[in-house]
């Protein structure tokens, strides 16, 4: 869908203004910061939470997109993007520990997503698994070794309430959100975020690539805490470790993509 000038609708951009290959953050702020790491860098677009920024890697185009929270809005992105031409994305954002071994600072590099949310119903049934591209989550974790990052290869759980993890137990159905999150830990999901889902499931449907790098921002068991704990604490976290993870595994996947 286009808007009167000629662009799409929610991002203002039009087929050119972005490379095929995307990283895509949520937060607006981290878009600039993101294009640093690229050569030649320049702003093409903001609307709403979606800021646009372009450059290249290894002589390749490519772009970061800002989603916004949740998979509503991370939808609207992705859709866009691939009518501008994207066929490969990268989520770039932070999430929460599940497993007791997941560290605050750890990378959590994603092979599938639990579609805990609703954007993706709309799309396919239940059923349909909301997978990562082998490709790329190959390139994150080569990317992950390489930088001697802390790091987990699983699955993420995406969710549509922040607050229903880490404050479930004031929930009105804390019963049932607690007994979810027992089964996502016995599962072996190594996180919490909100918008993989979204981003896996359009990438299966329009055969595309997509993967994701989350940095863990709190450990596992925050959600176990009254919420008058001291220790209920979330600190604010430097996006830089999953950045770099994030360039690296794109140059990597990048190289491969000359060599075929």
């Amino acid at each position: 869908m286009l808007n009167e000038e000629g662009l799409a609708f929610h991002l203002h951009i039009k087929k050119g203004d972005v490379g095929r290959y995307v990283l895509l953050p949520g937060d607006p702020a981290r878009s600039e910061k993101i294009a640093a790491f690229f050569d030649s860098a320049h702003f093409v677009a903001k609307n709403r939470e979606y800021v646009t920024w372009t450059g290249s890697l290894l002589g390749e185009k490519v772009s970061v997109v800002s989603t916004g929270i949740g998979c509503p809005s991370t939808a609207i992105a992705v859709e866009e993007l691939i009518e501008a031409g994207a066929d490969t994305f990268i989520r770039v954002g932070s999430a929460g520990a599940i497993q007791p071994d997941g560290k605050m600072g750890d990378v959590a590099i994603v092979t599938a997503a639990i579609r805990d949310e609703g954007t993706s119903r709309q799309y396919l049934p239940i059923e349909f698994p909301a997978v990562a591209d082998l490709d790329v989550v190959s390139a994150l974790r080569a990317a992950a070794r390489k930088l001697e990052v802390p790091h987990h290869i699983g699955v993420t759980q995406s969710k549509d309430s922040f607050y229903g993890e880490v404050e479930r137990l004031r929930m009105p159905m804390a019963a049932q959100l607690e007994e979810r999150w027992k089964a996502w830990v016995a599962g072996g999901a190594i996180c919490s975020e909100m918008e993989s889902a979204a981003i896996f499931i359009l990438a299966s449907i329009y055969r595309k690539r997509a993967g994701g790098a989350m940095l863990m921002i709190n450990d596992a068991g925050l959600g176990e805490l009254a919420e008058d704990d001291s220790l209920k604490k979330m600190p604010e976290f430097d996006a830089d470790r999953v950045i770099r993870v994030a360039i690296e595994g794109l140059k990597i996947l990048i190289e491969q993509d000359k060599q075929k």
